[in-house]
This record gives structure tokens, sequence and C-alpha cells, in this order.
């Protein structure tokens, strides 16, 4: 029983991790927008605006992507784990 709580445990906590790796992503992409951003108002000033509000917009987007993983992991961390145990621990009692 011991063992079976302390898989279930390591695997959420490794499952968190894993999904913490999502972060990465709209790091690098919202970085890569602001660059290509400010090249695009170098060339043409007169269009700050309109690339800035699309930048803006984009970035917006690619963040919830970063902000769900956010959620699962804590979820896998602290819901997952009393309720995997709990299914056990109802099964075993059968």
């Amino acid at each position: 029983m011991e063992l079976a709580i302390g898989i279930i445990l390591g695997c959420c906590a490794l499952g968190a991790g894993l999904a913490m790796i999502a972060g990465i992503g709209p790091g690098i992409g919202e970085g890569n927008a602001v660059a290509k951003a400010c090249e695009a108002i170098a060339r043409q000033p007169e269009s700050k605006g309109s690339v800035t509000s699309t930048m803006l917009m984009g970035c917006a987007v690619a963040e919830t992507t970063g902000l769900y993983a956010l959620v699962i992991a804590i979820l896998l961390i602290f819901v997952a784990p009393n309720m995997f145990v709990g299914i056990l621990q109802s099964a075993l009692a059968v």
C-alpha cells in the first residue's frame, strides 16, 4: 500500500514537472514576436500602433499556453494525489 502511494505521488510530481516544460514555448514565442515587431517598427515607424497592438494580442494568446500548463501542474501537485490515493484505498477496501 505504501509503495503504491509513493508511486502515485512520484508520478504526480513527474507529471507536474513535465507540464511546466510547456512554459518554455510561450517564452520563446513571445521573444520572437517582440523581436520581429521591433524590426517592423524600425523599417516602418508610421505603422507602430498597428504592429504593437497585433504583437500584444499575439503575446496574450501565446501566454495562455503557459498558464494552462501552470494550472495543470498545480492540479497534479495538490488535487490529483489525494484523489488517486482515495481511489486506491477504496479499491483495496473491497
